[in-house]
C-alpha cells in the first residue's frame, strides 16, 4: 500500500486529535473546579461558595428525569428560534435595502442609529407596554437583540461588493431583481453569516435576561428562581443549559453558512515551517507554479 507523501497527514487522524484535544481541554478543566471546590480554597477567590462538579451533576440528573426542566428547554428554545428567524428576515431586508437605497438610507438610517445602541433589555418596559402578553415581549426582546447585529453586517457586506460583478450583469442584460438574486445576496452571503453568529449569540443573552425579568417558565426563569432559594447547583445546571443551548445553535448557523458559501476559498491554520499545499496538487504543480504555494486546503465540510 502505498504511503501518504510527507507533510500530508490523513485527515481523520488528524480530525481525532483535535477532538482529544478539545475532550482534554474539558476534563481538565471540570477536574480543576472539581478539586478547588471539594478543598475549599479560599484564597483571592472564594471556591468554598461555589457547588462542586459532582454537585452539579447529581442536581443535573434530578434535572432530567422531572418534566419542568423539558418544558423549560422547549419555551426557551420557541422564543429564540421565533425572535432570532423573525431578526433574520428584516435584518437582511433592511440592511440590503438601506445599502442599495439612497432614499431608504435617508429614511431609516438616523432611526435605526439612534435605537441601535439602546441595549435590547432595557426595552424590557417597552415591551410589557406594547404587548399583551410576556411571551410576545420576549420574542419582541429576542428579535431586536439579533436584528442590528444582522442589519449592520448585512449593509457593510452589500456596499463591500465589487462594482464589476453588477455592470457584467446589466451588460448581459439583467434587470435590478436580477442583480439582486445572483450578484448581491450571493456576495453578501459571507457578511450575512458573520451577523447572524453574532446575532444568535446575542439572542441567547437577552431571551435570558428577559426571562429572568419577565418570564414564565424557560431556562431564564428557572436559573433566576434557583438563585432565590438559594439552590446553587440548580444555578449551574441553568447556566450549563444555556452554555450548551447557545453553542448548538451558534454552530447550527455557522454550519449552514458554510453550507451555503461553499464556493468560497477556505484556508485551514498550517504549522510554522511546514508548506502548505492544494488539496490535489502534487509536488510537480508546486514545482511548476510557484503561486500554488500560498494555496491551503480547507479540510472537507461536513
Amino acid at each position: 500500500m502505498a504511503r501518504p507523501p510527507a507533510g500530508n497527514t490523513p485527515r481523520y487522524p488528524r480530525q481525532a486529535r483535535r477532538y482529544a484535544l478539545r475532550l482534554v481541554s474539558l476534563a481538565a478543566t471540570l477536574g480543576l473546579w472539581q478539586l478547588l471546590t471539594s478543598l475549599n480554597v479560599d484564597l483571592w477567590l472564594r471556591f468554598s461558595q461555589f457547588p462542586t462538579v459532582a454537585d452539579v451533576a447529581r442536581a443535573f440528573a434530578d434535572r432530567l428525569s422531572g418534566p419542568d426542566y423539558w418544558t423549560d428547554l422547549t419555551d426557551s428554545l420557541t422564543r429564540i428560534l421565533t425572535g432570532f428567524l423573525l431578526a433574520a428576515v428584516l435584518g437582511v431586508a433592511t440592511g440590503v435595502l438601506v445599502a442599495r437605497s439612497r432614499l431608504a438610507e435617508d429614511l431609516l438610517g438616523p432611526l435605526l442609529e439612534v435605537v441601535r445602541p439602546i441595549p435590547a433589555i432595557a426595552l424590557v418596559p417597552v415591551a410589557i407596554l406594547l404587548f399583551p402578553s410576556n411571551e410576545q415581549g420576549i420574542v419582541f426582546i429576542t428579535c431586536t437583540a439579533a436584528f442590528f447585529p444582522v442589519l449592520v453586517s448585512t449593509r457593510h457586506a452589500v456596499r463591500a461588493l465589487a462594482p464589476v460583478w453588477e455592470e457584467a450583469v446589466l451588460t448581459m442584460g439583467g434587470g435590478r431583481w436580477r442583480i439582486l438574486g445572483s450578484v448581491v445576496l450571493p456576495g453578501a452571503l459571507p457578511g450575512i453569516f458573520g451577523g447572524l453568529s453574532v446575532g444568535i449569540g446575542v439572542s441567547w443573552i437577552c431571551v435570558i435576561s428577559a426571562e429572568m425579568i419577565s418570564g414564565q417558565y424557560g431556562v431564564g426563569y428557572r436559573t433566576w428562581q434557583d438563585y432565590t432559594v438559594v439552590d446553587y447547583p440548580g444555578v449551574f445546571v441553568g447556566m450549563v443549559t444555556i452554555g450548551i443551548l447557545g453553542w448548538l445553535t451558534s454552530t447550527a448557523v455557522e454550519l449552514l453558512g458554510r453550507r451555503l458559501t461553499r464556493w468560497l476559498p477556505r484556508t485551514s491554520y498550517v504549522p510554522e515551517g511546514r508548506a502548505p499545499r492544494a488539496r490535489g496538487v502534487g509536488p510537480a504543480l508546486v514545482a511548476a507554479r510557484p503561486e500554488a504555494k500560498q494555496e491551503v486546503a480547507h479540510d472537507q465540510l461536513v
